[in-house]
């Protein structure tokens, strides 16, 4: 059945909303092994993921934090792999606006994802599940071309405040081949003075107060098209950030800082790794691959 994208939702109009939104999330009937095993046989075939360091993921609930990729296509990856290596049911964290359209976001709390509202991250982690979240959000999945791999959090603690509070394992991870799907016909602060911005502005897209940083750049795919180039994708895990000792406290801003950066070496540390790893193997891609991810 076609999505209705005339049908707007505000899942946060009003208390009643926000806790229907809660009581979908807890009570979906997420079937995993249908859908994660499908999406996996698409993802593997396409980008042939590799996943590192598996065995430092513990038996326990964790909070997946990873470097974002442009228009945040990351998590089509990242899910399925995880589901069929690790065997984690992970739920992904996303944009309120993804669930302004209900039939949309029906659709996706099915497949595993939810708002990334405080509430909703409560109360999945009263429920013992693995969340996914990208600290740096937006700003990251519209990054340049020159950004690529940077992580770009800002001041943002709300994960260590979360995780914290109920004695949560922040499990970091980096992740390679997403921010390559695509190249850049126009990045984001060149679009207000290109044609295509002036065109925009002419049917009152865009003007003088439209944020470039929030802009996503014109993307050019495969060959040229729309299509992702199929780059293949390596996920690798740090070591595991355990927030036990914190339950039902928040740690101060120096502990927050402290731990948000150790985080961030950690994915740092894996991005490094990754991109070596990844030119060691070059050799092994086809040459299809390779003309398809000129």
């Amino acid at each position: 059945m076609p999505i209705d994208f005339s049908s707007q939702h505000d899942p946060l109009a009003s208390e009643e909303a926000l806790q229907a939104h809660i009581d979908a999330a807890l009570n979906s009937p997420v079937s995993f092994d249908r859908y994660m095993g499908r999406m996996y046989q698409v993802v593997d075939k396409v980008f042939r993921p590799t996943l590192l360091h598996g065995d430092r993921v513990p038996d326990r609930p964790c909070l997946f934090i990873g470097n974002h990729s442009l228009f945040a296509l990351d998590g089509w990856v990242f899910a399925p792999t995880v589901f069929h290596e690790l065997g984690r049911s992970v739920r992904a964290l996303g944009d309120k606006f993804l669930f302004s359209n209900k039939a949309l976001g029906d659709t996706l709390i099915d497949l595993g994802a939810v708002m990334g509202h405080p509430a909703v991250c409560e109360a999945l982690m009263e429920n013992g599940s693995d969340l996914l979240v990208f600290p740096g959000g937006a700003h990251e999945a519209v990054k340049s071309a020159s950004e690529m791999y940077e992580l770009q959090w800002k001041e943002r603690y709300g994960f260590v405040r979360l995780a914290a509070k109920h004695g949560y394992t922040i499990m970091p991870f980096g992740m390679i081949g997403p921010d390559e799907f695509y190249d850049h016909w126009l990045e984001s602060d060149e679009i207000p003075n290109s044609a295509l911005g002036r065109l925009l502005k002419r049917f009152g897209l865009l003007d003088e107060n439209t944020r470039t940083d929030m802009l996503p750049p014109i993307p050019r795919g495969s060959l040229g098209t729309l299509l992702p180039r199929p780059q293949r994708c390596y996920i690798g895990f740090g070591h595991p950030v355990d927030l036990a000792d914190y339950a039902g406290k928040t740690p101060t801003k120096p502990q927050q800082r402290k731990i948000r950066d150790e985080v961030a070496g950690e994915i740092e540390a894996q991005l490094a790794e990754l991109l070596r790893l990844r030119e060691q193997r070059r050799r092994e891609d086809s040459l299809l691959r390779r003309i398809l991810t000129i």
